[in-house]
C-alpha cells in the first residue's frame, strides 16, 4: 500500500445538498478525534497494526464523514493480512468520496493483488479521469498493463504519463526502456 493519509483535518469538508462534504478543510473534528487519529498514524508507522485498528475504528464510530480514517483503517487491516475488512474500509471511504484518489488507489492496488485485474483497471481508469495527475493511479495502472494484463501499450501510455509528471523517477525510466525495447520501438 502506497501511502497513508496523513491529515485527519486535510480531509474535512462541507456538507452538499446530498449530505455529501465536498471541502473536507472547512469540517471541524474534535480534539479528542484528531489526537486518536494522530496517535493512529504513529502506531501505523511502528507497524503496530492492532493497536492501530482499534483506535481508527474508534475514530470511524465517532466521526463518519472523513474518508482518511477509513482508508488507514483500510491500510492497517491489508497490513495485517485481513483483506476481507481492508476491502470494507477502503469502500466505505469512497462512499463518503466516490473520487478519493488515495481510497481508490488502495483498492485497486489490493484487488490486482487478490488477482482482480478486470476490476482494478477498472477502478484505475475510472479514477484517473478524475485525478489524472495523481502519480500512485498513473503509476499503478502501468504496472498492472505490463506485469499482469500484458498490454504494452497501456503501459507505455500510462509510464509516459508519469515521466511527464516526474521526470526524475529513475525507476520508472528503467521500467519504460524496457517496455520499450519489449515492443519493439
Amino acid at each position: 500500500m502506497l501511502s497513508l493519509s496523513l491529515l485527519l483535518a486535510s480531509c474535512a469538508s462541507t456538507p452538499t445538498g446530498g449530505g455529501r462534504v465536498s471541502d473536507y478543510s472547512s469540517v471541524r473534528v474534535s480534539g479528542s478525534i484528531n489526537r486518536d487519529f494522530e496517535r493512529s498514524l504513529e502506531y501505523l508507522r511502528e507497524e503496530n497494526f492492532t493497536a492501530a485498528i482499534e483506535l481508527l475504528q474508534s475514530v470511524v464510530e465517532r466521526e463518519k464523514r472523513l474518508p482518511a480514517p477509513y482508508i488507514n483503517l483500510g491500510i492497517a487491516h491489508y497490513k495485517s493480512g485481513d483483506e476481507k475488512n481492508a476491502e470494507e474500509a477502503f469502500l466505505q471511504a469512497l462512499e463518503i468520496d466516490p473520487q478519493h484518489a488515495v481510497a481508490t488507489n488502495e483498492l485497486a492496488v489490493l484487488y490486482r493483488k487478490q488477482g482482480r485485474f478486470a476490476e482494478a483497471r477498472k477502478i484505475y481508469v475510472n479514477a484517473l479521469a478524475k485525478n489524472p495527475d495523481y502519480l500512485p493511479l498513473v503509476k499503478n495502472l502501468g504496472i498492472l498493463c505490463d506485469l499482469y494484463l500484458q498490454d504494452l501499450q497501456c503501459a507505455l501510455a500510462q509510464f509516459e504519463q508519469y515521466l511527464s509528471l516526474d521526470p526524475d523517477d529513475k525507476d520508472v525510466a528503467i521500467w519504460m526502456a524496457d517496455l520499450k525495447r519489449r515492443a519493439g520501438q
